[in-house]
């Protein structure tokens, strides 16, 4: 077959398959384009699920009537002149290309009015043909009408899915648009029925409301505001709190200079910042906006805009981990933490918080009686068929203090509130001036205990005991192989070790957390926890998975009875532990029933 130069038709209906893939991609370039034209309002109807029709309706610029036809050629444009406009692109559309493609695949009728002129003009393109410009009625701005998508290309039209299917990708698409722009009113309706209006708002409580619109009513009640800065680079948005994790990423959007995009290295540095408190298998919900000089991206990369590429991608990428870890890991139980528990020191209750002696959770002055310290300490078995509330036999055991009920200390001293009781030797219940608190003492020590070990490697100086004789450990020859390979690891974390064979090792010295008698045990289940993970070429990650193993097998466990004081001192450290709501695996350690629910409860107050 020879060579031919194609006719213009063609070449309009090949760039329109690779920029008009479905209805919500002629939303999408309709609704941007108003956006450039600095419109405050967009009106989107859509009927039969944009394929009977679209119209966009802005109060933009407008475009003056003489420049009208030529808005509908191909590669004509006002927002890029020269090779460097392209390299610093500010507004979302500069390829010139959207109209004329939408234009050839559908009946369009486009109607402009410029600030300024007295009236507007109107063009009617049928299928890829121009008509004559004409007089018209409108107020300044523009209107775009799309009808009868793809009816010269049924090749494309029967890829076309149902009303319902096309609706709900203009939806989420609007959704997008309504995130990135809170200035912007945004109104969209199909037929009569009003899927979304969003008012302009530039206030941060409304913009909560539009997120809440978005995503979910709750979703500012459960979500971290997020703002850092570097040289030319800042990330703000809002980030939702793991507890509030979802089975599906769907409610998750990124924004690069105002442009919506679904970039995997952006989502990469978000999924390695939730790493250490997502629970597996959940997606974090997020709207996050990453603002930098646009000379340092590159958004002339996907025909359809979605992708970006960074001039220097793995600094961005640091950046964006950096800046939404440490606003994750700001987070505490309650954020009036009081300013000793910040600093690590004792708040005044006479209790140890700094976990000295191998992290005990014993009372600074424990006297006859108190548990030994260090992790592995005895303590009287929880008795399933004992009455946990039964509180004259607790003040016998000395688990409640002679005295009587507990004090509560200055109201908004603790956020945890002070010790009542353990339940089912699982967990603490404490009472805060809110009211009941409910922690999971396993979880909580667990996540004390991990971070804890990641800042003492962080520092070089883990706490570590040499033993008097070594322990010897017995495995199998695949699990010491194993152990082996990670020795680096093992070794920042405070332990020296030895393979006496292909199935012995000797342990001689041991972080300070572990108590002699318990050295075995845990050994043999980090390496067995170890082994049934995947490997990683993330270096930084592996080795926190192996200090969150640690933790996980060191901290107390189920059925471990505490003393009061004991309770007390573990929602000490929780106060001044970053990211203390939730365990290393993702569970929350704790959780909060108000009086006013227990009011209701009991139905009080009716």
């Amino acid at each position: 077959m020879p060579i031919r130069i194609l006719p213009d038709e063609l070449i309009d209906q090949i760039a329109a398959g690779e920029v008009i893939e479905r209805p919500a991609s002629v939303v999408k370039e309709l609704a941007e384009n108003a956006l450039d034209a600095g419109a405050t309002r967009i009106d989107i109807d859509v009927e039969r699920g944009g394929v009977g029709l679209m119209r966009v309706r802005d109060d933009g610029c407008g475009i003056a009537s003489e420049e009208l036809p030529m808005a509908l050629a191909r590669h004509a444009t006002s927002k890029i002149a020269g090779v460097g406009d392209l390299e610093a692109i500010t507004t979302l559309g500069f390829r010139g290309e959207a109209l004329p493609s939408i234009g050839s695949v559908s009946r369009l009728r486009i109607v402009s009015r410029a600030s300024g002129a007295d009236q507007a003009a109107e063009l009617i393109v049928d299928g890829g043909t121009v008509g004559p410009a004409r007089p018209a009625a409108h107020p300044p701005g523009t209107s775009v009408e799309v009808r009868d998508l793809f009816f010269n290309v049924p090749a494309r039209r029967k890829f076309v899915r149902s009303d319902a299917t096309e609706l709900g990708h203009i939806a989420r698409l609007t959704e997008r648009l309504a995130l990135s722009r809170f200035d912007v009113s945004i109104r969209l309706r199909h037929g009569e029925r009003v899927l979304l209006d969003a008012p302009a708002s530039d206030l941060e409580g409304n913009e909560l409301a539009r997120l809440g619109q978005v995503l979910d009513p709750d979703f500012g009640a459960s979500a971290i505001a997020v703002r850092h800065a570097a040289g030319p680079v800042m990330l703000s948005g809002w980030a939702g709190l793991p507890t509030r994790s979802r089975a599906q990423p769907d409610q998750q959007f990124w924004f690069v200079n105002g442009r919506s995009v679904r970039d995997r290295l952006l989502m990469n540095a978000v999924r390695l910042a939730y790493r250490d408190v997502l629970y597996h298998g959940r997606h974090a919900a997020y709207a996050l906006y990453l603002t930098l000089d646009p000379r340092l991206v590159d958004v002339n990369a996907h025909p359809q805009k979605l992708e970006v590429r960074f001039r220097d991608s793995r600094q961005v990428h640091d950046f964006v981990f950096r800046a939404l870890e440490r606003a994750l890991a700001a987070t505490r139980p309650d954020p009036h933490v009081p300013a000793a528990a910040r600093a690590g020191e004792a708040p005044g209750n006479g209790y140890a918080t700094g976990l000295p002696g191998g992290d005990s959770l014993a009372p600074a002055d424990a006297g006859a009686g108190a548990p030994s310290p260090g992790l592995g300490f005895e303590l009287p078995r929880y008795e399933p068929g004992r009455d946990p509330f039964a509180l004259a036999g607790a003040v016998e055991e000395g688990v409640l203090p002679t005295s009587g009920r507990p004090q509560m200390p200055p109201a908004g001293d603790y956020p945890l509130g002070t010790a009542l009781a353990q339940l089912h030797g699982a967990y603490i219940l404490a009472q805060n001036p809110e009211g009941l608190v409910l922690v999971d003492m396993h979880a909580a020590h667990e996540r004390v205990l991990y971070e804890k070990l990641k800042a003492e490697r962080e520092r070089g100086t883990p706490a570590s005991q040499l033993l008097l004789e070594p322990v010897v450990i017995e495995l199998k020859a695949h699990e010491l192989a194993a152990l082996l390979e990670r020795h680096t690891e093992w070794e920042r974390a405070g332990f020296e070790l030895d393979a006496l064979s292909a199935t012995r090792l000797a342990l001689r010295r041991v972080p300070a957390t572990l108590k002699p008698a318990e050295i075995s045990r845990i050994i043999t289940a980090v390496v067995h926890d170890l082994g049934l993970e995947a490997n990683t070429h993330h270096l930084e990650a592996a080795a926190d998975r192996f200090l969150a193993t640690l933790a996980c097998r060191t901290a107390i466990h189920a059925h471990r009875r505490l003393t009061l004081p004991e309770m007390d001192t573990l929602l000490r450290q929780m106060e001044a532990t970053e990211r203390a709501s939730q365990c290393n695996h993702g569970r929350p350690t704790w959780t909060r029933l108000t009086v006013a629910q227990l009011d209701r409860l009991f139905l009080r107050g009716r």
